[in-house]
This record gives C-alpha cells, sequence and structure tokens, in this order.
C-alpha cells in the first residue's frame, strides 16, 4: 500500500505524545521528518525516535522531496504562514485547531490550498469518534424529537500545561475556547448537520495573573434552527473533564468523557412522559485513537482524490464564531 509521508512542524511534547503515535500507527502514512525552532533539538528528537529528517525551518521542511503531507502543530498564530508556505510548495495540509486566529486568515489559508491543488483539513479528531457519530445518528433519527438545546463543557487545569504560549494572546488568538472550547463547538455543529450559528454571546472571566487572554467562558449560541447551545470552557478548574448533552422533546442524550481517545465511555439516552422521566438507556461505546483515525482519513483523501470530512466551510464558520465570541468582552 502506498503512504503518504508526513512531516511535523512544531514537534513539541504535544505532537510527541499525539501525533507521532498516530502517524505511525496509520496504515497509510509514514513520518519521515520533523521541525522545530532549534536544530539541535530536531536533532535530538530525530535521533531519539528515528526520525530520518529534521529541521530547524518550516521553509527547508516543505522544499523536501521525501514529504507529501505536513501536520501544522504549531502555536495557533503561525497556522496562517505555516499553511500558506506548505501550500505554496505543493505538500497537503493537515492543521492542528483552531484553524487560524482570525477569520480573515482562515480564509486565505482555504483559498490558497485551493489555489496550489493541495488538500487541507483542519483537525477535528471528533468527527471520527464513534461516540460521537452514534449521538449524531440518534439526533437525526429523531429518536429524541426535535432538538430544543444542547450544552457542553471542556475544563481542566492550565498550570499543569507544558504549552505556556496558551496564555499569551499574540500566540494564542484567545483562551480556552480557542484551545478546548472549539472541540465542543465543532461536535454540537457536527451532531446538528454542521448547522449555522445565528447569535453569539459569550461572558468571560480573565486570567489573574502569567497571561492576557480569558482564563474561562460561557459562551451561548443560537442556531439557524432555533436550537440554543451554551458552551462553558475554562483552564481554572483542578482537574479536566468534558460533556456533552443534547435535549429533544422527547428525551435526551448525553456522554461523559465524549473528547479523549483510547477509552470506553457511556452514552446515556433518557426518555419521559407525562412530566416524569421514565426510561434511561445506555450504550457502552469504545473509542479507539482519534488521531489515528483523522491522519488515515486525511491520507485516503490524498491517494483517492476525495474530500475530507472535514470540510473547509465548516472550520471557516467555526472560526467566524470563535472571533465575534471574543470580540464581545
Amino acid at each position: 500500500m502506498k503512504k503518504i509521508r508526513y512531516g511535523i512542524i512544531g514537534f513539541g511534547a504535544f505532537a510527541e505524545r499525539a501525533i507521532m503515535p498516530a502517524i505511525r500507527s496509520a496504515r497509510n502514512a509514514e513520518l519521515v521528518a520533523i521541525q522545530k525552532r532549534s536544530l539541535d533539538a530536531a536533532k535530538q528528537k530525530s535521533q531519539e525516535h528515528g526520525i530520518p529528517l529534521f529541521f530547524d525551518s518550516v521553509e527547508q521542511l516543505v522544499a523536501s522531496n521525501e514529504i507529501d503531507a505536513v501536520f501544522i502543530v504549531s502555536a495557533n498564530s503561525e497556522h496562517y504562514r505555516e499553511t500558506l508556505t506548505a501550500a505554496k510548495a505543493g505538500k497537503h495540509v493537515l492543521v492542528e485547531k483552531p484553524m487560524a486566529v482570525s477569520a480573515i486568515q482562515a480564509a486565505e489559508m482555504v483559498r490558497v490550498c485551493n489555489a496550489a491543488g493541495v488538500k487541507f483539513m483542519v483537525g477535528h479528531m471528533l468527527r471520527f469518534s464513534p461516540l460521537v457519530r452514534r449521538m449524531k445518528e440518534i439526533v437525526q433519527s429523531g429518536m429524541i424529537g426535535e432538538i430544543i438545546a444542547a450544552q457542553s463543557h471542556f475544563i481542566y487545569d492550565v498550570g499543569m500545561s507544558q504549552r505556556r504560549w496558551v496564555l499569551q494572546h499574540d500566540a494564542a488568538g484567545g483562551g480556552p475556547l480557542f484551545d478546548i472550547g472549539i472541540h465542543c463547538l465543532d461536535t454540537i455543529r457536527f451532531i446538528l448537520n454542521d448547522e449555522r450559528v445565528e447569535d453569539v454571546q459569550n461572558h468571560m472571566r480573565p486570567v489573574r495573573a502569567g497571561g492576557n487572554v480569558e482564563a474561562t467562558s460561557m459562551l451561548s449560541l443560537r442556531f439557524a434552527s432555533g436550537t440554543l447551545a451554551t458552551i462553558f470552557s475554562s483552564y481554572e478548574t483542578p482537574y479536566r473533564q468534558g460533556f456533552i448533552e443534547f435535549f429533544g422533546t422527547k428525551g435526551s442524550i448525553s456522554a461523559y468523557q465524549f473528547t479523549p481517545s483510547n477509552v470506553e465511555t457511556v452514552l446515556e439516552l433518557k426518555y419521559g412522559s407525562n412530566g416524569k422521566l421514565d426510561r434511561v438507556e445506555t450504550e457502552q461505546i469504545r473509542v479507539p485513537d482519534l488521531y489515528t483515525l483523522e491522519v488515515e482519513h486525511f491520507s485516503d483523501c490524498i491517494l483517492q482524490g476525495t474530500e475530507p470530512l472535514v470540510r473547509n466551510e465548516h472550520s471557516l464558520h467555526n472560526q467566524e464564531v470563535l472571533e465575534r465570541a471574543i470580540a464581545r468582552k
């Protein structure tokens, strides 16, 4: 089987922990290069992990004939420049969420990739989760009736993160909403068939020290259909947790641990009548490594000439919602 040869741009702790193993375990991909800002550090990591090529320059990495595609895992503010550099060199681009730090940048990234004839996809790996896909199936089937509202939260203690740049607005574009709330936003939109958001309201708490982004965000949304949603994202909690729930006119569905890979999680369905909760059902769902599924899908799109599941218009709308939310301080 032909394999897509990847170079990782921004080979930090997250790439080492999640993206490198995903590329290596994907059936149709191989890791051939990494880039770090320090050439010595890049060399050390390449030797440690047996990666053939290493660079301290994005331009040099994408100039290599040994590379077909890049996975961009750098700070959010670098996504725009690095995507344009890779696309103009003829490399396909898989970029971590959020897509960029502004809607203008995001639109230009799509335009340049289209003009260069390369595939482009934002890494919304939760769209590949069997849990999320099952929730979408239930919602779209009408099993819980017309969807009235959705709620989701994703929270963790940012003090445990090695990515200190997430606290700096110039590098991150925003705080937890850009970092982890984007998972909630994209997942809700995916389950609702990528409905457009008509109205955005956001309340934020500032970072107390060491940064200039919000520390906590409470985002309220109204979708085109009239469905309402809230998204709570925070850097201030003492533990990590994710949750998502949809309320319909016939019942509801919910799940904790909707974000991690390699877990056994539970989907809960509740039904009621005459004002009473009268039935609760659960489904056990095994979630595999979502980054591997993401890489395999993107590689298949390159090999077969098909369009990615995460469509550019969906990612662009997500970026527009983020920008509107942060603008309302």
